[in-house]
């Protein structure tokens, strides 16, 4: 059984901590705002008092609040526990959360998927001192956990690489669907998107890098043009005319390709 304390009950913390405390840890939560607390969690008054004790600390707070939470917590923390802060944070505040004065060790955590569809399955990324806490922690739930080389921050590195390619992606997708739904040609446009996602990844992206270069200034005239054929359909088109304005930048500086790199082909 270890001792863990949850910071934030929120969608994310309560899903942790009704986990943990199922797989018989001992489990203290605290959450300013929350109205209910998970079952088999005892709610604390304060996150200082939550922590008191603790042998790992896992923070599911919003990116503000986390400096305020580790000068809460950090300080009250023993020789030999975790402060694992899970918080979408930028690299550069986690590296500074890092060399926070205290005994425990940290852990950047990078969530790398939806929580509200996955739950505490949600695959994590981990970097800094209390990686491999974590990963003995939660591995036993069923969460995939990688830990990455480098100290606090490489984590979110990571994370945010990540959202370039999947927010960009969720928004492309969000603003196509809804201009084929405007046209008339939703299930057109859905099985488009579909058969574009499948196949050979690698392939793909060797694919748009080497073309998007080579057809810059074609592209860039043509996704105007769709532009303002979403305006037509009365549909927004935020991404498309981000699409054209990227072209046209490209088309004068290209992009550099290269092969995929040898550990992504394994």
């Amino acid at each position: 059984m270890t001792k863990c304390t949850i910071i934030g009950l929120g969608e994310a913390g309560a899903a942790y901590a009704e986990a943990l405390a199922t797989a018989g840890h001992q489990v203290t939560g605290f959450d300013p705002v929350a109205p209910a607390t998970p079952p088999g969690t005892a709610r604390a008054a304060t996150a200082a008092e939550a922590c008191q004790g603790a042998e790992i600390v896992l923070v599911l707070t919003g990116a503000a609040a986390a400096r305020a939470v580790a000068k809460d917590c950090l300080p009250v923390l023993p020789a030999g526990s975790t402060y694992a802060d899970f918080t979408s944070s930028s690299p550069a505040v986690m590296q500074e959360l890092g060399q926070h004065p205290g005994e425990a060790l940290f852990a950047d955590v990078a969530i790398l998927g939806p929580v509200a569809a996955l739950g505490v399955r949600t695959p994590l990324m981990v970097s800094g001192p209390g990686a491999a806490a974590v990963a003995q922690l939660l591995t036993p739930l069923g969460v995939e956990v990688e830990i990455t080389d480098g100290g606090p921050g490489a984590a979110m590195s990571h994370k945010l690489l990540r959202s370039v390619l999947m927010k960009g992606l969720a928004s492309v997708v969000v603003e196509a669907v809804t201009a084929g739904r405007a046209a008339g040609l939703e299930g057109w446009i859905r099985e488009q998107i579909a058969r574009q996602l499948a196949g050979d990844g690698h392939a793909v992206v060797d694919r748009l890098l080497t073309g998007t270069s080579k057809h810059a200034v074609r592209r860039s005239r043509e996704m105007q043009d769709t532009a303002n054929y979403l305006a037509e359909l009365g549909v927004p088109a935020e991404m498309t005319a981000a699409s054209a304005a990227a072209l046209t930048r490209i088309a004068s500086a290209p992009v550099a390709t290269s092969p995929a790199p040898e550990a992504a082909l394994r």
